[in-house]
């Protein structure tokens, strides 16, 4: 696009993202110091701005349990920043690859590089924890970041952009706006690499755009991620922990169990159970403290109608039991809600929910859950709950999925020694700990020859060596 048609915005964007192309480029391998001191800074900005980010993005939702904030964003990034600087030395040594016998005495080697400039295009569900998240990996593999958070967080991404700026040099570290203009430029940046979260829909766009540039992509999208309950479970207890994770967040959560699959004769007693615990936990009124708010008007209706499908073709609808009380939509809080009897058909089941709305299925045979999962996307997460190691490895074995919890849900993506990614239509590519180091570096692959090695031979004019190290190269392989 000619320059003089472009927006001040985006125009400041080239600016700004060719400021950062030329220093990591003028400094393509900062030392394990820097990045440190990077990383430490970045864990300041976090510590210093604690109470402010946790007010910007409740102001964003319209409210948002502080508690939430707090362990599923805050205290996630400080033990991201602790263990990336714990073992960052590690990460960036040179790694010794075998060498093949018959090019002895010589060595391989991996040498881990910075890719040079990585872009994030964060969502809005967890603002802090999925804005920052992946830059630790960028940082700590030598990268220069710059990040987009989500046009519905504006609060909380006014308030990260001026923080950040305080700590470091834009060359280093930014946050851009969240103008449309902005958003449609962001992912048309020549970076080296960029990692996208959010929903499918978007992800196919962003990839299209990165594309164009030969970007490598990590995508990071969503899905409907089931919830197995087998008939070796304690019901009581899958039912607490799936209700829990269900509402974290008032259900915005991508690895949210989307539905939940119940033998078919424990169906009733399974939504009684998950319903008196949700209201233990959360309480039957809209004005409860720890219940997340919906983020916007159109993200409320839109659940509105999905639970309106689901009981216009048959399904039976569990909420609160004061579910007609206009203070829930005034304070955009949708209730809690379980769907008995979900069908294929019902819009709920075609489309991942992104809210606090729990279908479920029953089931006859342990084989039915396995087919229904494998003859549509692959989920970014699955939830398996029971005591019978036979049938839990049926489902491991026979179904794939971006990551699994057993006897729980969402924990998987808390380890800091596994990927966090998903795979197929649920995204690509994975982060956290040494797997995002890796992922955001080239891990170059260096030989070294020795003086000893008789390679040579294989050089013109051909002969007799040549017939006697091809017999030996054909015995070696």
């Amino acid at each position: 696009m000619d320059q003089s048609l472009k927006s001040p915005a985006v125009s400041a964007l080239d600016d700004a993202f060719h400021a950062q192309f030329d220093a990591s480029r003028a400094d393509p391998t900062p030392s394990c110091e820097v990045r440190i001191d990077r990383l430490r800074r970045l864990r300041a900005v976090v510590e210093a701005n604690e109470s402010h980010f946790e007010q910007a993005i409740s102001a964003d939702f319209g409210h948002r349990s502080s508690v939430e904030t707090t362990i599923a964003e805050t205290l996630f990034l400080y033990v991201e920043i602790k263990h990336a600087v714990r073992h960052l030395k590690k990460w960036m040594a040179p790694r010794r690859v075998m060498t093949a016998l018959q090019f002895m005495p010589a060595k391989n080697r991996l040498i881990p590089q910075p890719l040079g400039t990585v872009g994030v295009i964060a969502p809005w569900n967890y603002p802090l924890q999925l804005t920052l998240a992946p830059a630790i990996g960028a940082i700590a593999a030598g990268n220069r970041v710059m990040i987009k958070p989500s046009e519905l967080t504006p609060h909380f991404a006014g308030l990260l952009k001026e923080a950040i700026a305080q700590k470091f040099d834009a060359r280093e570290l930014l946050i851009t706006g969240v103008e449309d203009d902005v958003a449609k430029a962001f992912p048309t940046l020549t970076f080296d690499h960029l990692i996208f979260t959010g929903s499918s829909r978007v992800g196919r766009i962003v990839a299209e755009a990165a594309g164009r540039n030969l970007t490598p992509v990590t995508l990071e999208l969503g899905g409907k991620s089931p919830a197995i309950v087998d008939r070796s479970a304690d019901l009581n207890e899958a039912a607490e922990r799936i209700g829990y994770a269900k509402l974290l967040n008032a259900g915005q959560t991508c690895i949210a169990p989307d539905y939940a699959f119940v033998p078919e004769e424990q169906v009733q007693a399974f939504a009684e159970k998950v319903r008196t615990h949700t209201r233990r936990m959360f309480g039957t009124e809209p004005n409860n403290k720890d219940y997340t708010a919906i983020i916007s008007d159109r993200h409320f209706a839109r659940l509105e109608g999905l639970v309106a499908d689901a009981a216009a073709k048959g399904a039976k609808i569990l909420q609160p039991a004061k579910p007609d009380d206009p203070n829930w939509k005034a304070r955009r809080k949708f209730p809690p809600t379980i769907v008995v009897g979900a069908t294929p058909d019902m819009a709920l089941m075609q489309e991942e929910i992104f809210g606090p709305v729990l279908p479920v299925m029953g089931y006859k045979d342990a084989k039915e859950p396995i087919a229904f999962i494998n003859k549509r996307d692959r989920p970014l997460a699955l939830y398996w709950f029971g005591r019978d190691n036979a049938a839990r490895d049926a489902v491991l074995t026979q179904t794939i999925s971006g990551g699994v919890t057993i006897n729980d849900c969402l924990f998987h993506f808390t380890q800091v020694n596994q990927p966090m990614g998903g795979v197929g239509a649920s995204g690509s590519g994975a982060y956290h700990g040494e797997w995002g180091f890796n992922n955001l570096s080239k891990l170059k692959p260096v030989f070294y020859r020795s003086v000893l090695n008789r390679m040579a031979d294989l050089y013109p004019p051909y002969g007799g060596k040549i017939a006697r190290l091809e017999k030996m190269l054909r015995f070696m392989s």
